[in-house]
């Protein structure tokens, strides 16, 4: 087994860099380290190999994660909901959840924001380093039921059990037959052995989820697997995209009854009898 040269014992701060060295695997700078240790422009090439993996790293992350557009949490209308925790909402931001493997479930009705604060939560993640992957059900399960062998859907679980941080949104919005429920127990279940967190987004409670994948006999183990470790978050609200629609609509009627709006009436002109000059003097 080939050892490391000893540090030398001049430099105070080689152990830190020797560590980062280790840690961005330049062997063979290590393998001259007692020749480069006290060069002075050593930290600042480690600086620029870090930011520089470290860029390619999100750049690498934000592809894989198909988080798409979306707005972001300062745009998000904290005042429109009848019932919402707020607190435990920008709690998430701090990733714990994440931290100690737990999940996340936000249910709500349709169009009041899950998906919003779904996808903000996913970027942050990414921005803080985590490997993140943000999907629709229906895209996710179209995605697994679509591989031809074993050994292909084998790897494409995969693809969704491996990142730090699984989003799943809008279950229960379509329903499905058996054996698209096997294959998002599959998904929940190799991500909970290791314990890696899921957030996920649902308009139905969970003992409405027979609805959505009837005859499925996974599914009790399923949800139980899900909210072991979860903390589940419930908005009441009604739609805001059709709030948003609505005012966009009395905008739309406000514009138009201005343009129909008469203009004051103009005086008419003095009329001077047909076949008579006017006198200037008049």
């Amino acid at each position: 087994m080939t050892t490391r040269p000893p540090l030398p014992p001049d430099a105070p701060d080689t152990a830190s860099l020797h560590k980062r060295l280790q840690r961005l695997g330049l062997w063979g700078v290590l393998a001259h380290w007692p020749d480069i240790a006290a060069q002075p422009w050593l930290p600042a090439l480690l600086d620029c190999e870090e930011k520089e993996r470290a860029r390619r790293s999100l750049e690498r992350r934000i592809r894989t994660a198909t988080i798409g557009t979306f707005k972001p949490m300062a745009d998000f209308d904290w005042s429109w909901p009848r019932a919402i925790d707020r607190e435990a909402i920008e709690e998430l931001f701090s990733l714990q959840f994440a931290r100690d493997g737990h999940n996340v479930v936000i249910y709500g009705e349709n169009g009041i924001g899950k998906t919003m604060i779904l996808k903000n939560l996913a970027h942050h993640a990414l921005l803080s380093g985590l490997t993140v992957r943000c999907v629709s059900t229906s895209d996710m399960l179209a995605d697994l039921s679509a591989q031809q062998s074993t050994a292909s859907l084998s790897r494409r679980v995969a693809r969704y059990a491996q990142p730090q941080l699984l989003c799943i949104d809008e279950v229960g919005y379509l329903s499905y037959d058996s054996r698209y429920a096997d294959l998002l127990f599959e998904v929940v279940t190799r991500r909970y052995e290791p314990s890696k967190s899921i957030v996920l987004t649902t308009n139905k409670r969970f003992k409405d989820w027979a609805q959505v994948f009837p005859n499925a006999g996974c599914t009790v183990t399923l949800v139980d697997r899900l909210i072991h470790r979860c903390e589940c978050i419930d908005i009441e609200a009604e739609s805001y995209r059709f709030k948003e629609a609505k005012e966009r609509e009395a905008a739309r009627a406000t514009a138009r009854a201005t343009r129909r709006k008469p203009s004051a009436a103009k005086p008419k002109p003095h009329a001077t009898p047909a076949g008579r000059c006017k006198d200037p003097s008049e």
